[in-house]
């Protein structure tokens, strides 16, 4: 019951070890945080990292995913078709929710190996739910990417069909767990759960879930995930409390410094074991420094978990929390550039549970070649289009077949408004437009892994 603790605060301890630092960690701080690796056990995320050996090595995950058939009936064939199952299959249906632009399509496409979702800097680029599916080996995962989760009032500012409030609960209701994403950069929504999130949390209570910090990248001051964990999972983890304190020399002229302690109680079989990891830990933690780059003097950082018996939680005044303390892990990542990605792909293949195959090992997602085209041409309207005007475009595909080459043939006619959208999106000499179907054109070859050929015309509604 230990480890998932101690391999998530390992994995934050790595994350601040790289704060201000281009290159690797110091040895003395090396030699910490393997001594953490060794207690939680080799297989360990931050064992992974670091290199140890592995109780069997870890297999390459998703490195050939199968392309989209670009035929709308072929897809559907194989979709709607039967499963090529192994004897013994293994599924996992996993809903990912989080605030709006979190990064959850982003992280789906990591984990599947493929880009299916549309991504944007934009809010609400996701307008339904969509899954996806890993088929490793035995085990299928399902992956339900669903609308970021909103209220009504914001749905209809952004003129947002109704299924965008309704999906992501629908996932939920299927779903054998939950990753519950937080943007970390975000520093106006880090330091809390959104009140839907909270909503959606308490009503499925029964569904394991898993906090995931995405975009640690982006954070200068690593420490700052310590306290963040705390605060999101109001110091509760997989039923352990969780304490995180500091003391800041005010009056230190030497640079900022940071230690961390992890302490467990072991079981009564493995305390020998665990008594000399821990003097290799406290050995190491007297002379090592972190060194941070921030201005903020931390002298000392404690994290110090114990079993302690999971209290009854109450669901009367959702607006008044902040986190949720049934988090059974936490995993820290960079969705974009898919650092740590592999890492929760690994725990997700081995959570999966006995049980049937939903689809055949050739599928990659259950949306039609169409829709995904239409994703991807919008997620770039969005990205190129400022403030609520990409809301108001309807595309409409007039032509979509096999050229002479056997290139995929696409004509989308793009509706606008109003002549003053028109001209924006057609961009000065047509470069706007232009750049939107070069880029889209690219995404759908990587998709479709065939040459595409994407003309886009744009008009004003009448």
């Amino acid at each position: 019951m230990a480890a998932p603790m101690t391999a998530a605060v390992a994995r934050g301890l790595l994350w601040a070890l790289r704060a201000g630092s281009a290159g690797p960690p110091s040895r003395r701080a090396a030699i910490l945080l393997e001594s953490c690796a060794r207690c939680s056990g080799s297989g360990s995320a931050l064992g992974h990292i670091l290199g140890l050996p592995g109780e069997r090595p870890t297999p390459a995950l998703g490195r050939h995913p199968p392309p989209v058939a670009t035929s709308r009936e072929k897809q559907a064939r194989m979709v709607r078709g039967r499963p090529d199952q192994p004897p013994e299959p293994k599924v996992l249906r996993i809903a990912i929710i989080g605030a709006p632009n979190a990064g959850k399509s982003t992280l789906s496409n990591q984990l599947l190996g493929r880009k299916v979702f549309p991504v944007s800097k934009k809010v609400h680029t996701t307008r339904c739910k969509a899954r996806g599916v890993i088929t490793h080996e035995d085990t299928q995962l399902i992956i339900l990417d669903t609308p970021g989760l909103t209220c009504p009032t914001k749905a209809k500012r952004h003129k947002l069909e109704a299924a965008m409030l309704t999906d992501p609960w629908d996932s939920m209701k299927h779903a054998d767990l939950v990753l519950v994403l937080v943007d970390v950069s975000d520093h106006w929504t880090r330091n809390s759960l959104s009140l839907e999130v909270l909503k959606c949390l308490s009503q499925f209570p029964q569904i394991p879930s898993v906090l995931v910090l995405n975009k640690v990248d982006l954070l200068k001051k690593k420490f700052i995930l310590l306290g963040l964990v705390n605060e999101l999972t109001e110091g509760m983890v997989n039923g352990k409390k969780l304490k995180v304190g500091s003391e800041f020399g005010r009056n230190s002229s030497s640079p900022a410094k940071t230690v961390l302690k992890v302490t467990q109680t072991p079981p009564p079989e493995n305390r020998a074991q665990e008594s000399l990891c821990q003097l290799e830990t406290d050995k190491a933690q007297k002379g090592s420094s972190l060194d941070n780059s921030s201005a903020v003097k931390a002298s000392e950082s404690s994290l110090v978990t114990e079993a302690e018996g999971q209290k009854a939680y109450k669901y009367g005044d959702l607006k008044n929390r902040k986190g949720w303390p049934h988090f059974q892990d936490i995993f820290m990542l960079a969705a974009l550039n898919g650092e740590e990605v592999d890492t929760l792909k690994q725990y997700l293949l081995m959570q999966a549970k006995p049980g049937p195959w939903e689809f055949h090992s050739r599928v990659l997602t259950s949306q039609s070649p169409h829709e995904i085209c239409d994703n991807i041409i919008r997620e770039k309207i969005l990205e190129y289009l400022p403030l609520e005007v990409p809301y108001g475009v309807t595309q409409v595909t007039e032509l979509w077949e096999e050229g002479p080459s056997g290139e995929l043939v696409i004509v989308q006619n793009l509706v606008v408004p109003r002549k003053s959208h028109k001209l924006m999106l057609i961009g000065r000499r047509g470069a706007v437009i232009s750049r939107i179907a070069q880029e889209a054109g690219q995404d759908l070859m990587n998709v479709f892994l065939c040459d595409i050929h994407l003309k886009l015309k744009v008009e004003v509604k009448s």
